[in-house]
């Protein structure tokens, strides 16, 4: 009997952090959704070179974020891992994380007055990764060059 009590504890917690988990990821992907629409304007290129139109000032601009796991995302990635295959749980993780830090990133050229960022690129760092009884969290850089109009 006490190991059905045991057990049903376990599940109703994965299931109220599943609830939970869901209702902040829907949260946040409506803010995300609605910052990048406000900076649709401010184009963010990978590309290398700038345009060569206009003469511009250039300024290191970045985005920084970091996300933590949560229970059940930890839980079920656990469980993935002793089957294999793809950690789909951490995917919408770090889409959330990689669009946070590119708005944060925009946010810093849109105060610098920027035109264009370009050469725009992420690093990935995992934190407390291999930390015994820790979940871990990801933090997202994204960093770009912003174009600034040349007053010349």
């Amino acid at each position: 009997m006490t190991l059905l009590i045991q057990i049903g504890i376990v599940v109703g917690l994965l299931l109220v952090g599943f609830l939970f988990s869901t209702l902040a990821e829907k949260r946040h992907y409506a803010k995300i959704i609605k910052d990048e629409m406000r900076l649709n304007q401010l184009p963010a290129m990978s590309t290398r070179l700038p345009p060569e139109n206009q003469l511009y000032r250039h300024q290191l601009v970045s985005g920084n974020i970091v996300v933590a796991n949560d229970y059940f995302k930890f839980f079920t990635a656990a469980l993935r891992s002793l089957f294999g295959g793809r950690l789909s749980t951490y995917e919408s993780l770090l889409d959330r994380g990689r669009r946070e830090a590119i708005i944060r990133m925009k946010q810093a050229a849109q105060q610098a007055n920027a035109e264009y960022v370009f050469n725009v690129k992420y690093t990935t760092t995992n934190l407390n990764a291999g930390d015994e009884g820790k979940m871990g969290s990801i933090e997202i850089f994204a960093y770009g060059t912003a174009l600034i109009k040349s007053a010349d």
